[in-house]
């Protein structure tokens, strides 16, 4: 069979992911571009059923068996394929069959990272622009009874009568009084920060990135100074570009933080680890505006990762992975990164969280 896989040498070169199959629809051969697709060795993917390889691999079997039977020469799908404990693969399949008994079909694998990226870029777009116009009604909503209501508390807290009740009763009452105003004024908080990215005017001045990491570094590292380490990996080539930096202030240090909660039990180990990484990154696309150069920023820590229940709306208004938050951190980091005509993702597995975010450069 090493002979017969000599004929193959010449697709070791190829980019995109090349597996061969025999007549049982196993596992011949696989290029390096599959074995790195696949996450697997040679080694193992040899004799591999195609039906072993994805949960769902009903489709590509369908393709094989076609081939098999020579209902068509090459056949094209845009198929996602799910993967036990990874990421499903967005991948554009072309199914060939071959003239030969022993290796009858091949398949190539080409990942759809750009389709998928974009597509992901415009959802994210269109849940902003819904958030912002949810988060303004709502907060509008709540504003205008929220001062009505403290207003009545503290007329009620004056008109308590002091003769007529004991002075016990009169300090509970007073009590009941207070927690209405303070739980008023905490609202009022909330509402204050829903409406921020819409209140706050921005302030454009020439933003240097570098210094930005170095602001939230030194506010994480006060607020969390045993257990954890916050390292850069920075490339100090990166322009300085025109911005609020208040807001990217505000922004690195939302992400930060949360990450840093998240870390608590490894801090206690003592190998609690956030990364701050930039990088330029040249022909990219943003919200489909093509961009000659832009920042690559990277937020990454090694913690428990986002709970998979909530990993598709961690950008939503008041959804949040720990108790006791408010929610709003990451939608506060998608508007202020939206008004910077960048976009704000984010790859998230037990061990690594990566935060990215890209903005444009001039």
């Amino acid at each position: 069979m090493s002979n017969d896989l000599n004929q193959f040498a010449g697709l070791d070169l190829l980019a995109s992911s090349v597996i061969v199959l025999d007549p049982e629809a196993r596992i011949v051969y696989a290029n390096p571009a599959a074995e790195n697709l696949l996450e697997r060795p040679s080694k193992l993917l040899q004799n591999l059923a195609l039906n072993e390889l994805f949960l769902n691999s009903e489709e590509l079997f369908e393709g094989f068996h076609q081939a098999l039977a020579h209902q068509f020469a090459e056949k094209r799908q845009d198929l996602i394929l799910e993967r036990s404990g990874r990421e499903p693969l967005h991948v554009h399949t072309i199914v060939t069959a071959l003239d030969t008994l022993e290796t009858p079909v091949l398949i190539e694998l080409r990942e759809n990272v750009q389709q998928v990226k974009l597509d992901r870029e415009e959802r994210m777009h269109d849940q902003n622009k819904e958030n912002k116009e949810l988060i303004r009604n709502l907060a509008h909503e709540i504003k205008n009874p929220l001062g009505g209501i403290r207003g009545a508390a503290q007329l009620l807290e004056l008109e308590l009568p002091e003769q007529d009740i004991s002075e016990r009763r009169a300090k509970e009452l007073r009590e009941y009084t207070q927690v209405i105003i303070k739980e008023a004024d905490r609202l009022q908080v909330l509402v204050d920060r829903l409406l921020a990215p819409n209140r706050l005017p921005q302030v454009i001045a020439d933003v240097n990135i570098h210094e930005v990491c170095e602001r939230v570094r030194s506010l994480i590292m006060a607020e969390f100074p045993k257990g954890l380490s916050i390292k850069r990996d920075y490339d100090l080539s990166i322009p300085e570009f025109r911005g609020d930096q208040q807001q990217l202030i505000q922004v690195v240090l939302n992400i930060a933080h949360n990450a840093a909660q998240a870390l608590i039990m490894r801090m206690a180990e003592g190998d609690a680890e956030i990364i701050f990484k930039t990088r330029v990154v040249r022909q990219v696309t943003l919200a489909k505006i093509r961009y000659r150069l832009a920042l690559d920023l990277h937020i990454i820590d090694n913690g428990p990762g986002i709970p998979a229940e909530i990993r598709d709306r961690i950008f939503y208004p008041l959804v949040s992975g720990r108790d006791g938050g408010s929610g709003l951190g990451l939608t506060l980091a998608q508007a202020f990164i939206t008004q910077h005509a960048g976009v704000i993702d984010c790859e998230s597995r037990p061990g690594c969280t990566d935060f990215r975010i890209l903005i444009p450069l001039p």
